[in-house]
């Protein structure tokens, strides 16, 4: 494709538009190139208003001299669609001897004098690119900059909203994402954590916050040489912002206590911190794997006596004297929350004398629950209690030997224990089984792995009655049903996996039969081929 130029008197040259064009690419931080294309789709767009919307008019400014070239563009085809935009080549020919099909013929046009809506409207156009091109320049800027923290100046605040003037770009602070109480004039220096870089079609959107935990995170490593080099990691932080934080710490290098350089002489590293947030008090507490060290160092400041894990539902039971109860919980329950937090783990605080209380109601019960089943005085069923048997169940099938090591037992005694408890779990499970028949179970769900004749009276109950029904349920909803008979969230998405699991095989079984169906088709057609001469 070419294209030949018909007249070229049509030419004017303006070298102060390059000046101009190279001092607003300098203000926007874009190139020079972007704002003289704006120049002349603005002039372009006047050109056409001129002399016809409907005409190929394209202006081009000479990137060395400013010279501006405005002409129209008639394109060489075997039939025209458009006269004002096309040509057939029979005509191309008497301006151009060897033009073609695909050529462009140039009409040069005589220079544009803009007037008042002219030059309003070719201002707007370069506007709007050079905005255009700044807004893609701003999000290339900082798309890869989330996590990081940046300095600016407070612009203007709307309703509560602060908008942050970075240099180069503007950031916006939410009122939700400040500190309690902190206040900002215009003019005010704010330091700040991208949260998030966002491309909107009102241009790139940068969120700032100043309540992030990772916030206070960044402010230590730039505080601490030794978290900047990584010497000492900082593994989770919990904040109340504005009031109190917890973060902990751990040190790669056995010979650096990873506490004490987070807070530096005479407290100058971690005073830094706390005067960026506004006075907010920050415990700085000793990282460990072991959960139930690390939670213990959480709750510092108060003193802990015992705690017990419940690994498989995340959650720990603390006991701590009666005197620090308050210390543990905190105003409000803000230290045993922000513990909480920081740890993964829910956190249950319990006084000793709370504790003694719950383990004697505890003792009690089981051994009244002994007591019913096993048809036994309450002296043996302390004693089962004592030593750690907690239900029927386990004294059914915990070998002879271990029953009859217990003080005041024998063989014997060990034996009719447990004849017993298997007599009464089996007359227990068959008024389960005869009452899941009832509810109408399904037997698939009752041969789902995992599932126990007093689960499934429970699922039934609830009008859970098929593996489709069970399969449906959400794991909270599931553990809402039957809590009682299912030990954790694991155990519920377990459950529920399984009763999903014929969806799948159903799936693999249709496919195979389609594919066996074809080959069955194929191997039937061969048959009857080799059959019928036998059959002749």
């Amino acid at each position: 494709m070419t294209e030949t130029v018909l007249e070229t008197d049509a030419v004017h040259a303006r070298p102060e538009l390059l000046q101009v064009a190279e001092t607003v690419a300098r203000d926007k931080g874009i190139e020079q190139d972007v704002v003289l294309e704006a120049m002349e789709l603005a002039i372009q767009k006047a050109g056409r208003s001129k002399y016809g919307l409907e005409h190929d008019i394209r202006a081009s400014i000479d990137r060395k001299s400013g010279k501006i070239s405005l002409a129209r563009f008639l394109e060489v085809t075997d039939e025209v669609e458009n006269e004002a935009t096309q040509i057939t080549l029979a005509v191309a020919r008497q301006s151009k001897a060897d033009a073609n099909i695909g050529d462009f013929l140039i009409d040069p046009l005589p220079p544009i004098d803009f007037g008042r809506i002219a030059a309003q409207t070719a201002k707007q156009v370069i506007v709007q690119k050079v905005r255009e091109a700044e807004r893609t320049r701003q999000y290339q800027e900082y798309k890869d900059r989330a996590g990081e923290i940046v300095n600016g100046l407070v612009k203007r605040i709307e309703y509560g909203n602060i908008i942050v003037d970075l240099g180069r770009a503007e950031a916006l602070l939410r009122r939700e994402e400040s500190i309690p109480r902190e206040h900002f004039s215009n003019g005010d220096r704010v330091r700040a954590y991208i949260v998030d870089v966002r491309e909107e079609q009102r241009g790139p959107q940068i969120f700032l916050s100043r309540t992030h935990p990772q916030f206070m995170a960044e402010l230590f490593s730039q505080e601490v040489p030794e978290i900047y080099d990584g010497i000492i990691e900082i593994k989770s932080v919990a904040r109340d912002p504005g009031s109190r934080a917890k973060i902990a710490v751990v040190s790669h290098d056995s010979s650096i206590d990873p506490v004490g350089p987070c807070i530096g002489m005479r407290g100058s590293r971690v005073q830094a911190v706390v005067g960026e947030l506004q006075g907010e008090k920050i415990d700085i507490i000793h990282w460990s794997p072991d959960p139930a060290t690390f939670i213990v160092n959480a709750l510092s400041p108060a003193e802990v006596a015992k705690v017990v894990l419940d690994e498989e539902a995340s959650r720990i039971e603390v006991v701590v004297p009666d005197e620090q109860l308050s210390l543990a919980i905190g105003r409000r329950g803000q230290n045993v929350r922000l513990a909480s937090q920081l740890s993964g783990w829910h956190i249950d605080i319990l006084t000793e004398a709370e504790e003694s209380e719950r383990r004697q109601e505890q003792f009690y019960s089981l051994s009244q629950m002994m007591i019913d089943a096993l048809d036994v005085d309450d002296v043996i069923a302390h004693l089962l209690v004592t030593e750690g048997f907690s239900s029927v169940e386990e004294v059914a099938f915990v070998p002879i030997d271990n029953l009859a090591e217990i003080e005041g037992f024998d063989e014997e005694v060990a034996s009719e224990l447990r004849e017993r408890a298997r007599a009464y779990l089996a007359t227990r499970d068959e008024e389960l089984t005869r009452r899941r028949v009832e509810l109408g179970v399904a037997e698939d769900l009752a041969e789902l792995e995992g599932t126990t004749p007093a689960l499934l009276v429970a699922l039934g109950e609830q009008g859970i009655k098929t593996k489709d029904n069970l399969a449906d349920l959400a794991s909270d909803e599931l553990l809402e049903i039957a809590s009682a008979h299912i030990p954790s969230k694991a155990k519920a998405d377990q459950l529920i996996l399984a009763a999903r699991a014929h969806w799948f095989e159903n799936e693999e079984t249709a496919a195979s039969d389609v594919s066996s169906d074809g080959e069955q088709a194929d191997a039937s057609e061969d048959g009857e081929a080799r059959q019928t001469p036998a059959k002749i």
